[in-house]
């Protein structure tokens, strides 16, 4: 027990004690003498002896006890003890040789029963205000320790971390994803399992304030991946591979990272505890082993749109319409324009590439992968976040790769490769063709397709048709390909001041999109081209 707690008890004792001494006190202000057992006109329940002196005659006495002269016994010494009757009092003796008995009356009694009431009613009510004062103290000191941990820095602080489990084991939102609010946590005193792994202290108050990620078992994700078995490999990330999983009756994709990849597994818990968008990846959970790190997401059943876009038939998937391409983009915009414009902080994602954009089961567009995910801060050129060189060539931009300064002015640089990739099909870095096979290069697919920008001075195209993705089979509107070509090329420009930011690039897409499909109503005859509409599109 504190010394904040004892210090209040002590009190109360003390208080207690007085209302004791007091009471005690009242009680015993007169001592009485033996009463008259003959006297029973009158209730008496004391009497006061009292020697009075020269000048003190019976009147003054009356006055001083405020009594009346049938309450008054004269008792002379040497005689015996009078008794009182009803006929008139004897003529009162010398004051200097008696002793007067006062005998207090009934109504000087209930003067004392009310101070006694009165007594206890103000040492109920201090007993009050004392416990007040106890809740009152104990909350403070709770909330300055909710301070001290609040203001201490999660991302220094070495701890052993603590799973936080259900109290059920079935939890379902109205959507039918798995999700926890945070009134259904409670701490384990003792882990349910014996593979625990120390990682940097990341569930704290600035992060699950709302909404707090499910942890599960090791065993659990062993189970559902089939032990990570290679038939559920879905594919290799740039910080582990992500396996197909049936957890609790709920497809998901399993991110298996090692325990040295610490430091992005935590920014993604971080970013995707705190923002939710239907264009954003759902994280539902994770767990950990001793040597292993586990992020469980929303399964995205037509995989990435990268392979969706190179070598589709090899893959086994269909080709993008058209249309199902400028949706996608469109998706994508979204979902980027909401962590640059919409959140607090603002975000730049630093990893923007085909193959971390998911598709649905109904081509839904989902940004992935935010491991590099990093906070904009503002600095002389506006928001920036300065930090060593992350992401995939062919998607970095200059300003990036020169100073390291991520902005999300680059998240629109690489957002525009991948509308150069929508277009021509091919990937960020391509190798060019050539006569003798060994003079062949590899070069990035922004500076191909601005070449091909500068022989098409207009919508004719004459130089962009080449490089348009020929699984499209000539299926497209010349004019809103033109559009997007020059909208990517905007996105790639040199000076990111140039660049479009993502609310425009969201508006300019609407724009393509209504053109691509009142382009498509034209042409209701053929069945083909309206493969994009039949697929929900």
């Amino acid at each position: 027990m504190d010394s904040s707690i004892q210090k209040y008890l002590q009190m109360f004792k003390l208080l207690l004690l007085l209302i004791l001494v007091s009471q005690l006190q009242t009680r015993c202000s007169a001592y009485p003498t033996p009463l008259n057992c003959t006297e029973t006109s009158r209730l008496c329940t004391s009497f006061l002896a009292f020697s009075p002196s020269s000048n003190q005659t019976l009147d003054v006495i009356m006055s001083m006890f405020d009594v009346l002269p049938n309450d008054v016994t004269v008792e002379v010494p040497g005689e015996p003890y009078p008794i009182q009757n009803n006929s008139p009092p004897a003529p009162a003796p010398s004051p200097s040789t008696d002793a007067i008995v006062t005998e207090i009356s009934s109504h000087k009694s209930d003067k004392k029963h009310w101070w006694i009431i009165g007594g206890l009613g103000v040492g109920f009510a201090l007993l009050i205000v004392v416990v007040a004062l106890f809740v009152c103290l104990r909350s403070s000191i709770c909330f300055q320790n909710a301070q001290r941990n609040h203001l201490k820095d999660p991302e220094n602080e070495q701890v052993s971390h603590k799973f936080h489990i259900l109290r059920s084991s079935s939890f379902w939102c109205g959507s039918g994803r798995l999700c926890c609010k945070s009134s259904d946590w409670e701490q384990t005193i003792e882990a349910s399992s014996d593979r625990h792994t120390n990682i940097p202290k990341v569930i704290g108050t600035d992060v699950f304030d709302v909404e707090k990620p499910v942890v599960f078992l090791y065993e659990e994700i062993l189970s559902c991946t089939d032990g990570f078995s290679e038939s559920n490999l879905l594919g290799h990330g740039t910080y582990g591979s992500v396996y197909y999983g049936l957890l609790r009756e709920q497809e998901v994709a399993v991110k298996r990272m090692t325990a040295t990849k610490t430091k992005e597994f935590i920014a993604e818990m971080k970013l995707l505890c705190k923002v939710h968008h239907t264009n954003l990846v759902e994280l539902i959970g994770y767990a950990a082993s001793d040597d292993e790190l586990f992020l469980m997401y929303d399964y995205a059943q037509k995989g990435s749109l990268g392979s969706h876009l190179h070598d589709p038939q090899n893959k086994g998937h269909p080709t993008l319409s058209w249309i199902m391409r400028v949706q996608i983009a469109l998706d994508a915009a979204r979902g980027l324009e909401y962590i640059h414009e919409h959140t607090k902080p603002h975000y730049v994602h630093r990893d923007i590439k085909t193959s971390n954009i998911l598709l649905d089961d109904a081509f839904k567009a989902k940004i992935s992968d935010f491991g590099l995910a990093k906070l904009v801060g503002m600095t002389n050129d506006g928001e920036a976040s300065t930090t060593r060189v992350v992401g995939t060539f062919g998607y970095l931009a200059p300003e990036y790769l020169r100073d390291g300064l991520a902005t999300t002015k680059s998240d629109v640089y690489a957002f525009g490769v991948v509308l150069f990739e929508l277009i021509s099909g091919k990937e960020a870095i391509t190798r060019t063709e050539a006569v003798v096979k060994k003079n062949s290069e590899r070069r990035s697919l922004a500076s191909i397709m601005l070449a091909a920008l500068k022989h098409s001075p207009d919508s004719m195209m004459s130089g962009l048709k080449d490089h348009i993705d020929p699984n499209l089979l000539d299926l497209y509107p010349h004019d809103c390909v033109f559009k997007m070509a020059t909208l990517a090329k905007q996105c790639v420009e040199d000076d990111p001041i140039l660049r479009p930011d993502m609310k425009q690039i969201v508006i300019s897409l609407s724009h393509i999109l209504l053109s691509s499909v009142e382009w498509e109503a034209t042409l209701a005859g053929n069945s083909q081209v309206f493969s994009g509409l039949v697929q929900g599109r």
